[in-house]
Formats: C-alpha cells, sequence, structure tokens
C-alpha cells in the first residue's frame, strides 16, 4: 500500500479504510508494557507514539522458518504465504477447526519455542475476510507516555463534571453560567439531582470494573466528560492490554451500561411513584414526555390520563435526575467508535461490520445536531476522541456466546428506546391511571 494510502486512511471510509486496518493499525495501536500486553486504545487521550511504517522485518529468517513449519500447522492454521509486517510477519493460510481452540494451541507452541519473545494475534483479513495470523516481536511495542499523569488529568475532568452535574440542576444559573461563580451558595440547590445522576454514573464505571476484573482485562482511569446541556456524556474509559476474544470485550462493554440502566429504570420508575417531598416537585409540561420513546411509554403507563396535551404536571424531581442517567447511559451506547455501543458493535459483528456502523452512526448523529446542541457536542466528542479504531483483540474470529449476544443486543435496544422520540399523542382514550 502506498505512503499516500496510509496518510489519508483515516479521512476514508469503507474497503480502503478496511484493507488498510490490519497492515497499519494494529502497529500503531501495540504501544504498552511489554509483559502486561498493554496497549493504548487508539483514542488520543492520552496520545499515542506510532511507530514508522517502514521498519525492516525483525523477525530472523530462521525464526519465521520455524513459526511457519513447528509453530503453525495442518491441524491449526496451514500457512500459504507470508508479508512483511511492522517489525513481524503476517501470515495467510487455512485456519483447521475452531478459531479459540486453534489461538490456544498455536501460542502454547509459540511459548515452547520462543518463550515470551513474540506476540501472536488471529484476525480476519478485510479484503477477503479470511483468517489471518500476525506475529510481533514483544521488543517492538513500545510503553505510553503522556504529558501529565493519568490521575491528574482524570481528576481535572471529574472536578469540572461535579461543577457542570450542579449546574445542570440549578434552572436559575443554566441562562447565565458566569453568574454561577458569584452565586455559588445556589449549587447547594442542586446537590441532589447531581448525586443521582453520578450515583448511575458511578454505577456504570462501576459494572464496566467488575466485568473487567472476571476477564482479567485492564482498565484505565476513566475520564468523566463534562456537559453544559445534561450535566456529563459519561466516562471515557481506555482498555489498557489486550482484550482476548470479542466475547470478553462485549462483557466489559456491555456490563457498564446494563448496571446504569438497571439502577436509571428504577429511579426513574420511583421518581413516578412516590409524591414530590416538598408537595410541588418540578412542573414540566406533558410535551417533555415526547423527547423520548422510554420515558415517555413510561410515563404514559404510570400517569394514564393524567398526561394529555398541553397540560402542566407536576412530578418528583427524582424523574428528572433519573432520566438524565438514563440518557447518558444511552448516548454511550451508540454503535460508533470506542463508546460502548461500538465496542459491543464490533463484539457482536466483528470489525469490518462495526466500522460502517460508526460512519453510518455518526452521519445521523451529524444529522440530528442540526436541531440539537447535546448531539452536536457529543458527535464532536466521538470525532476527535473515540471514534477508534477499536485496538486488535489476540483472537477476533470467535463469535461471542448466544447469551451474550442478546445482552449487547439489549444495551442497543435500550439506547434507541432512550433517545428515540415517543411519537404517539397523549389523549385519553388509550390506558387508564395506575
Amino acid at each position: 500500500m502506498r505512503k499516500d494510502e496510509k496518510k489519508n486512511c483515516h479521512l476514508k471510509l469503507g474497503t480502503l479504510y478496511d484493507s488498510f486496518l490490519i497492515s497499519h493499525s494494529l502497529g500503531l495501536w501495540l504501544k504498552q508494557n511489554v509483559d502486561s500486553d498493554e496497549v493504548a486504545s487508539g483514542s488520543p487521550l492520552p496520545g499515542v507514539k506510532p511507530q514508522k511504517l517502514d521498519e525492516a522485518i525483525q523477525i530472523p529468517k530462521e525464526a519465521i522458518e520455524i513459526l511457519r513449519n513447528q509453530v503453525f500447522g495442518f491441524d491449526t492454521f496451514f500457512v500459504t504465504s507470508q508479508d512483511p509486517y511492522e517489525g513481524g510477519v503476517l501470515f495467510k493460510g487455512n485456519l483447521r477447526g475452531q478459531a479459540a481452540k486453534s489461538y490456544d494451541k498455536i501460542s502454547k507452541r509459540l511459548k515452547d519455542k520462543f518463550g515470551d519473545e513474540y506476540k501472536l494475534f488471529l484476525l480476519v483479513n478485510p479484503e477477503d475476510d479470511k483468517p489471518v495470523a500476525v506475529v510481533v516481536p514483544r521488543t517492538t511495542l513500545q510503553p505510553e507516555t503522556t504529558a501529565v499523569p493519568e490521575w491528574f488529568a482524570a481528576g481535572a475532568f471529574g472536578l469540572v463534571t461535579v461543577f457542570t452535574l450542579l449546574i445542570r440542576n440549578v434552572p436559575a444559573l443554566q441562562s447565565d453560567l458566569l453568574s454561577a461563580f458569584d452565586n455559588l451558595n445556589l449549587l447547594k440547590d442542586g446537590l441532589s439531582g447531581a448525586l443521582v445522576t453520578a450515583l448511575i454514573l458511578g454505577v456504570h464505571e462501576l459494572g464496566h470494573f467488575l466485568a473487567a476484573k472476571d476477564c482479567g482485562v485492564k482498565l484505565g482511569v476513566p475520564y468523566f466528560v463534562p456537559s453544559w446541556q445534561i450535566g456529563s456524556f459519561g466516562a471515557i474509559t481506555r482498555i489498557r492490554n489486550i482484550v482476548p476474544n470479542r466475547e470478553d470485550l462485549l462483557k466489559v462493554a456491555a456490563a457498564g451500561p446494563i448496571a446504569g440502566y438497571c439502577l436509571g429504570l428504577l429511579l426513574l420508575l420511583l421518581g413516578f411513584v412516590l409524591p414530590p417531598s416538598d408537595g410541588i416537585g418540578v412542573v414540566v409540561d406533558a410535551s417533555v414526555f415526547h423527547e423520548s420513546f422510554l420515558a415517555g411509554g413510561i410515563a404514559k403507563l404510570l400517569l394514564g390520563n393524567v398526561l394529555k396535551e398541553g397540560t402542566a404536571i407536576s412530578i418528583n424531581p427524582l424523574v428528572i435526575w433519573a432520566w438524565a442517567g438514563l440518557l447518558i447511559n444511552a448516548i454511550n451506547s451508540i454503535p460508533a467508535g470506542e463508546l460502548d455501543g461500538g465496542r459491543i458493535s464490533f463484539a457482536l459483528w466483528g470489525r469490518k461490520a462495526s466500522l460502517r456502523i460508526t460512519g453510518v452512526s455518526i452521519a445521523l448523529l451529524g444529522l440530528s445536531s442540526l436541531l440539537n446542541d447535546v448531539a452536536f457536542y457529543w458527535v464532536v466528542l466521538i470525532f476527535f476522541l473515540q471514534r477508534g479504531p477499536i485496538a486488535p483483540l489476540s483472537e477476533e474470529i470467535t463469535d461471542p456466546g448466544e447469551k451474550y449476544v442478546a445482552i449487547g443486543i439489549i444495551v442497543l435496544l435500550l439506547g434507541l428506546l432512550v433517545c428515540l422520540p415517543y411519537p404517539f399523542p397523549f389523549t385519553d382514550e388509550t390506558l387508564t391511571s395506575f
């Protein structure tokens, strides 16, 4: 592939971008500690140090012959050809049997012959959708460096997010954000709402970390992203090591939204059922529930004929706070880039499909941004910080189990239900009061 094509690969979609993936992106991503196989996730937060694309093969010819004849074989992966690959070798051939079992056999033979000198990847060639094996010397893996300590940067983002969560729940300050610095005492009025939304965000991140620990995946410090519109856009959490397979990626990616949705839905239902503590609560127009299919459907089910077009109703503020948490979960479930939804779509349908889904999602968000400023800022954030591509997995061929596929699809569907508008009118005929 020509150098000018490589320079422009991130600006192109479809086949050109897919074809470039194996020959260039893997080398760009494998940048972390050699002993733990840590990698950068492709996100510029923090930055990635790319390797030179014209490096000579560092694996000796004798070692390549051993790889071809003794590590690979008829029972695992029969090699038919090989190509130079940034410090390593890309083998093409025929995969024998199940990919996961073949990967384990090849990895064991590789370790028996060379110890921890080389790292194996079993991937799908986007040019012909056939399996390929990539062997890279661990000495070519570069540790990642950051301008400032990760915890310091994450802490700074977190403090700003706390401020925006408070602002989001103080209507008197939303029209003039700068006045908040002159009226800091008003911020305490937003404490309850900020705590509820922060709790949902915290449970979301806890879900990620518990699933990651169970799968042996290392996660970086979460960077909470502030938002003037909804308080926060959630968190950017890097995957610091090489994920073994798509099922493990799916477990980690889906665990956060599932935890966040469960708590958010519980609090939303409580908000509809419990009367406001002050007897007044928050007065909103019924039309606000048209903004979300999920919130509108639940509101219609529980409030019945109380919910009428053009009628103001009093609700517990817990409804608004929980709704904000659900929305943050939903926008992180959009199947784009390195968002939770992007990782889920990759785990469900593979790299090529997920790249195209990312393109469609960003395009739709771009159209939505013409009418919604939240969509505008979110698509900018995705494009510059979270568009991926996702770092390579050790073995990307094996599909996840059916149980986890169902969980992943549920997460994506819930995200749609929260973000899509409720299209039906609130009339007197349909449902009765709860």
